[in-house]
């Protein structure tokens, strides 16, 4: 019964790792998006592949210098 309630937790911190994993690498964050949609109040308008196809046509565009 123990391992149950630690189980969510381990979750938590497997989706934090990978987003912080994933913006060092510079690798599309589809969860994010989500979030972004619903804290903004709108329905999602990309899939997840047509998200990442995006984002890796416009990497490189707008470069910065610093």
């Amino acid at each position: 019964m123990a391992e149950t309630t630690k189980t969510p937790r381990k979750n938590v911190r497997l989706r934090r790792w990978l987003r912080v994993l994933r913006r060092v690498v510079g690798a599309p964050d589809y969860e994010a998006y989500l979030a972004h949609c619903r804290d903004a109040g709108h329905p999602p308008t990309l899939s997840e592949r047509e998200f990442a196809r995006e984002f890796f046509d416009h990497k490189g565009q707008n470069p910065r210098c610093c």
